[in-house]
């Protein structure tokens, strides 16, 4: 019998492999799925691949029902990060943005490089009792200056964070409101009000967005965000700022480069 030769088979195309998620059942599923899927592809490396797995095998990966898994895969694509193609299969927006990351390397002009570039407005300021979570830093202080300031993408004007800075009184009284829509905390502190600066600890965590966060940066409440803290030190030890910056997390990704010496 004479064998009729086969056509190669096409490579199939790999498709994109989304981050795992520990689903909290307080929360409904669907959203949950679609957050974690939204921040994989906005979080995505440059060269992923574009097409999704298929709803059964998403299903699968997340531990959900396939019903579920539809919505979630509906809530993306009602907001333009996804297309669905009958037969084809889904696709990643090519103008699905990828996020920007939260980098600490380590020296005080790396984080004012950071900080730089957006624009930002304040938003109020003043003197607050000092937080009770901020007591430890201000020791001997009843109250610190509450600086609230929100920052914008230069090109689209869409809210990319905010931050809420605690400085001690002695200091903030030297400090002019109007540099800080113009610069960065740590610059004005540095080269407008003279603080020698020894060293700032940085601490970036996980949250879900509160109803304050949700509205100022325009996200889904509960949606998630990197939450930053940043204590400035000056020479002599005594803390001067306590920056906390709330990141939206489809905007940003958390980034350590540590030397080898």
């Amino acid at each position: 019998m004479t064998q009729v030769p086969q056509m190669p088979k096409t490579p199939p195309v790999p498709a994109f492999a989304p981050d795992s998620l520990v689903l909290n059942r307080k929360l409904p599923l669907w959203y949950q799925v679609s957050q974690s899927l939204r921040a994989s592809i906005l979080g995505r490396a440059a060269d992923a691949s574009q097409r999704l797995p298929t709803e059964e095998q998403l299903a699968a990966h997340y531990g959900v029902s396939v019903l579920t898994m539809r919505q979630a895969l509906k809530e993306l694509e009602a907001e333009g990060l996804i297309s669905r193609h009958r037969r084809r299969g889904t696709f990643i927006e090519p103008r699905a943005r990828r996020v920007s990351p939260v980098r600490l390397l380590g020296s005080i002009d790396a984080i004012v490089a950071q900080q730089s570039g957006e624009r930002t407005s304040v938003l109020d300021h003043g003197p607050v009792a000092v937080p009770c979570e901020l007591g430890e830093h201000f020791p001997g202080c009843s109250e610190v200056v509450s600086y609230r300031r929100l920052r914008r993408d230069e090109d689209s004007d869409e809210p990319t964070n905010w931050a809420e800075n605690a400085v001690h009184p002695e200091v903030a009284a030297r400090l002019d409101v109007a540099d800080l829509e113009r610069w960065p905390m740590t610059k004005v502190l540095r080269d407008r009000v003279g603080v020698r600066i020894a060293r700032i600890t940085d601490t970036v965590e996980a949250r879900l967005a509160d109803p304050v966060t949700a509205e100022l940066l325009r996200v889904p409440l509960l949606s998630p965000i990197l939450f930053y803290t940043g204590v400035t030190y000056e020479e002599g030890g005594r803390v001067v700022d306590v920056a906390r910056i709330r990141y939206r997390g489809d905007r940003f990704s958390f980034s350590v480069t540590v030397e080898a010496h």
